[in-house]
């Protein structure tokens, strides 16, 4: 029997973006077809919704409803706006890479004088320049994903980072995602991070929105592979605009001995998903995965994580926090796999969250795969209220009840951020996180 789908209006409206944006995408030949794939891959599945396992407290279709339109390159007046909303987000001593509106702005990052050992280029140059190896690189994820066939099927832009075998570079690198236009509209980007043997790096992610940017949509993806005996320790902070949406992959290789320290916050975006998968692919190496979501109103925020230990003697711990107030929804799910090879694998998750109010909403759904004999392995979730007694101890002595509640509240997520190990960076978490605060009724 042949089964003919028929398409939505949405779904046709999205076929006929991808045909009119193609001659925007860079990439010819190969690179074109494997985007072509890539799109056919999406349109089969569509939005990801709840009878999905890996979607199951996520359903686009309910929650986003639409892909937008791809964004415009960004004009004159775009990067007018994007230079002034940098101006807010400036962190001290690191080296600036801006995508605005989905495109690598040269003129607002700081490209000049790199240090030896590091190149940088934006993903356009690099699919155009038909390097094999990293276009291999670029499209490591597996499409079965839709949101990663989507993405893969209409990224515009990012940045290309390597960094030498025996380089450890001392200034952190800011790659900073601004969204500036008034009109609702698609980012997709996508970047790559490689590092060489006995390297070490800091990446910081920001995701904001310039002033008069509102229901935009951002899809990211990052590729990042650690060489043996090298660091990473990368920061991901996600404030958006409340009324975005900011849907984003990563996929993580270590070599042997690696190390990846990581810190995640989301607290602004109105629907968030971030999901990642880290591969062990070397013995002796640790990730340490942190993270915090800070929502209020009707924000929805998933974290979901794939920690995948292959070989042995590899060591994973995870932390997360949650702060849901008024009807948000927080989600986390982290799934740890270990393989019959990963014998001495040392693995851990910890998940608690904080409900702020009768209607707010977290899920917590640990899960793990063992099938190695020779393993420590475990995992925790608790959800609760603040400590009413702490509350009336704290307002005892003068504090009001929002001071008091903000107080703990810092001290809730403060295990996650004190992971991040330079203090300028921990104190830009620190100030994303009291904005939150100051911002609540």
């Amino acid at each position: 029997m042949n089964v003919v789908l028929a398409k939505t209006e949405t779904g046709r409206a999205l076929s006929d973006a991808f045909i009119v944006a193609r001659d925007r995408l860079p990439g010819t030949g190969q690179i074109l077809e494997q985007r072509r794939q890539a799109f056919d891959a999406y349109e089969r599945a569509g939005l990801p919704h709840r009878r999905l396992e890996d979607w199951k407290y996520t359903d686009l279709r309910a929650l986003m409803r639409e892909v937008l339109p791809l964004a415009p390159a960004p004009d004159a007046a775009a990067l007018k706006h994007a230079e002034k909303t940098l101006k807010q987000h400036k962190v001290r001593g690191t080296r600036r890479l801006v995508l605005v509106d989905g495109v690598f702005a040269p003129k607002l990052s700081e490209t000049a004088d790199l240090e030896k050992g590091l190149s940088i280029r934006s993903l356009r140059e690099v699919l155009e320049a038909g390097n094999a190896e990293l276009q291999s690189q670029l499209f490591a994820f597996d499409v079965s994903n839709p949101m990663v066939a989507l993405n893969t099927a209409m990224m515009t832009d990012g940045v290309v980072i390597e960094v030498a075998a025996g380089t450890v570079m001392s200034q952190p690198l800011h790659v900073v995602h601004i969204a500036t236009g008034s009109v609702p509209a698609a980012i997709f980007t996508r970047s790559l991070l490689r590092l060489g043997k006995d390297a070490g790096v800091t990446l910081v992610e920001s995701y904001v929105a310039a002033d008069g940017a509102k229901a935009y949509q951002a899809h990211d993806s990052l590729v990042i592979a650690i060489g043996d005996n090298s660091r990473l320790d990368h920061v991901r902070l996600v404030e958006d605009s409340a009324e975005a949406a900011n849907i984003s992959s990563a996929v993580v290789t270590l070599g042997a001995h690696a190390h990846f320290n990581t810190f995640g916050m989301t607290s602004g975006a109105s629907v968030s998903r971030y999901q990642a998968n880290i591969a062990f692919a070397g013995e002796g190496s640790r990730v340490e995965t942190n993270g915090v979501n800070l929502l209020n109103g009707k924000q929805h925020a998933d974290t979901t994580l794939f920690m995948d230990h292959a070989v042995p003697n590899c060591a994973s711990r995870e932390v997360f926090r949650a702060v849901a107030d008024d009807r948000a929804h927080s989600v986390f799910q982290g799934r740890i796999i270990v393989r019959p090879d990963a014998q001495k694998t040392d693995a851990k998750m910890m998940t608690r969250a904080l409900l702020l109010s009768d209607e707010a909403e977290a899920d917590n759904k640990p899960e793990l795969e063992i099938f190695a004999d020779d393993v420590t392995c475990g995992h925790g979730a608790t959800t609760g209220a603040l400590d009413e007694s702490l509350l009336f101890y704290l307002r005892a002595r003068g504090l009001s009840e929002k001071e008091a509640q903000s107080l703990l509240i810092q001290a809730f997520v403060g295990e996650a951020i004190e992971s991040i190990v330079n203090d300028d960076l921990r104190e830009l978490a620190v100030a994303s996180a009291i904005r939150w605060l100051e911002a609540r009724a």
